[in-house]
């Protein structure tokens, strides 16, 4: 018979993936999903902290502040410390939500950073010409097209969309600030152009506290007998969410929008891989 383990435990939360991109079948971190497991976490252990682990290259700001918010509230109201371990990378929004934590720790090899704004997209109004394709949009306001990628590039809508971008990029320098108040060191010019770093350069720009893993932090911090329980987000397998689909059954029959589903999810891929592929993972 196994003896009896005990000791103390410390909640884990792992965030992983892309923020805010969601499919039917490729469900992005979004507060709507991570806000259970988030108050299980609180709730679960007497100890005195949540761990959590951050592997995001980024995505959407407003789940990513809507994150951030509910974890501080929980934390503050039940009087635990936050601290987070960087895997991969945790950038942009990914950087974002590890700004919930109290401490931020990395491994030395993660990439950090990338406070900044970033909008993309593709200019096809010559090549539908080409095709001798026309394109025709019916609007009641005059921007409701706005970048509209079959037409041509307007400078009143790119200016437009910086003043947008400058107003969410000021939003997350703010959170950066008061996040990390007192413990960053590099100025302004060097913290926030959306570059990104490896941890150590991280650690000297005051972005971050340390360089370790989560089991060793715990260990240093809670004994050799504290033991991690990972909170699960219940995510559900590729099937489980097809079969969720109201016209999806296995025979194939139905009206189509699983087929849907499915190509919504490769473009969900193709995008989630190229916020990954812009730090090199």
């Amino acid at each position: 018979m196994w003896p009896f383990k005990s000791g103390p435990v410390v909640p884990v939360l792992r965030l992983s993936g892309t923020i805010g991109m969601a499919t039917p079948l490729r469900p992005g971190l979004s507060l709507a999903g991570v806000a259970g497991p988030i108050e299980k976490a609180f709730s679960m252990s007497k100890v005195g902290a949540v761990a959590m682990i951050v592997n995001s290259p980024g995505g959407s700001p407003v789940q990513s502040s809507l994150i951030l918010k509910r974890l501080r509230q929980l934390a503050d109201e039940k009087k635990k410390k936050i601290y987070v371990f960087c895997e991969d990378v945790a950038a942009s929004g990914g950087y974002y939500i590890a700004l919930a934590g109290d401490q931020i720790f990395a491994d030395a090899s993660s990439i950090v950073g990338s406070i900044g704004v970033i909008s993309a997209s593709f200019g096809l109004d010559r090549a539908i010409e080409r095709l001798s394709i026309d394109r025709r949009v019916y609007t009641s306001g005059e921007h409701k097209g706005t970048l509209d990628m079959f037409q041509p590039e307007k400078a009143d809508d790119v200016e437009r969309l910086k003043s947008i971008q400058r107003d969410v990029h000021d939003v997350f320098i703010g959170v950066v600030k008061e996040r990390r108040a007192g413990r960053l060191k590099g100025l302004d010019g060097e913290l926030f152009t959306g570059a990104f770093w490896s941890a150590p350069k991280a650690m000297e720009y005051g972005l971050i506290d340390g360089i370790s893993d989560v089991r060793t932090k715990m260990h240093e911090l809670y004994g050799p007998d504290v033991r991690l329980k990972v909170v699960p987000l219940e995510r559900g397998g590729l099937l489980s969410r097809l079969r969720r689909l109201p016209s999806f059954n296995i025979s194939g029959s139905g009206d189509g929008s699983a087929g849907l589903a499915i190509a919504d999810d490769l473009v969900s891929a193709v995008e989630a891989r190229a916020l990954w592929s812009r730090f090199g993972l």
